[in-house]
């Protein structure tokens, strides 16, 4: 069976990942007790109806048995299940934003503790979680429906078997994604911005594309990224790892960062079978 369980700070968007997953057809189940997991495999594996199954639960800050988390997720190892976890997270002031503006009351509030310092708090109480994640998603740009269709092309439709590959183009000015496995600087590259008549397109325009392809820099700094995923990305797949993202940043993110992330992605679509490319800054204009 699969089982795959969701976390993450409130407001970062754990319900609308839930309801992703089950509208997919897994059984899905909020704010589950983590003492039980164990107990839910193993009742799920000895159903016929459910061993070949999908299933999903939510564990939020309210569960008392937290600190259990890696014991308890170790153990589920030795059973014949694909686990994974998937850890939601967005930026505390888009998090303080959210609360205010829909004036839910959040889980770890209290007389003593104002919004900013339980979504602080938090941070320290899922941290046995948050450390054990397969992929950690930034929803800090997303709105629901954007989450909706990322957790189908990143979760829901990834049945294939290896490493799932996410490049990220990003601005470094707008922020490092909090999602990202790994980040390459690509601001020591020539900047097309600098270029009146450059400066309106994007990393996706050709004439971009050859401003920076001739520059022996950009190659170079092509070839050297390949080189090394090339040469890790086995061992991150040898030990297990069902997701990794890469950061590809600039200034704005908007011309080398996304030309790299394209090149990138379509150089390992050669060779792997799940491979995404996505620009924070371009889809954020949308």
């Amino acid at each position: 069976m699969k089982l795959t369980i969701i976390s993450g700070r409130s407001g970062s968007g754990k319900s609308t990942a839930l309801r992703a997953l089950e509208d997919a057809g897994y059984n899905s189940i909020d704010n589950f007790p983590v003492g039980l997991l164990q107990s839910l495999v193993e009742n799920a594996i000895g159903d016929v109806a459910q061993k070949d199954g999908s299933m999903a639960v939510c564990i939020d800050a309210r569960n008392k048995e937290l600190d259990r988390f890696p014991e308890i997720l170790s153990g589920l190892d030795r059973l014949d299940v694909d686990c994974q976890v998937i850890y939601l997270d967005a930026l505390s002031p888009t998090l303080v934003k959210r609360f205010s503006e829909t004036r839910r009351r959040h889980p770890l509030t209290d007389a003593n503790t104002d919004l900013r310092q339980a979504i602080d708090a938090e941070s320290t109480l899922l941290e046995n979680i948050s450390d054990l994640a397969d992929l950690t998603i930034d929803t800090t740009l997303l709105s629901g429906q954007e989450l909706v269709e990322f957790m189908k092309s990143r979760v829901i439709a990834n049945t294939a078997s290896g490493l799932s590959l996410l490049f990220r183009s990003f601005g470094f000015k707008f922020g490092v994604p909090v999602d990202a496995d790994l980040v390459f600087d690509l601001r020591c590259l020539p900047n097309p911005h600098w270029m009146e008549e450059l400066r309106p397109l994007t990393g996706l325009d050709a004439p971009v594309e050859h401003y920076l392809e001739s520059a022996k820099m950009v190659n170079d700094m092509f070839d050297d990224i390949v080189n090394y995923l090339e040469t890790w990305l086995p061992h991150f797949e040898g030990n297990h790892r069902i997701y990794m993202t890469v950061g590809l940043g600039c200034t704005g993110g908007q011309h080398r960062s996304v030309y790299m992330a394209e090149r990138l992605g379509s150089h390992f679509e050669e060779h792997h079978e799940n491979v995404l490319v996505r620009h924070r800054e371009l889809d954020r204009r949308q």
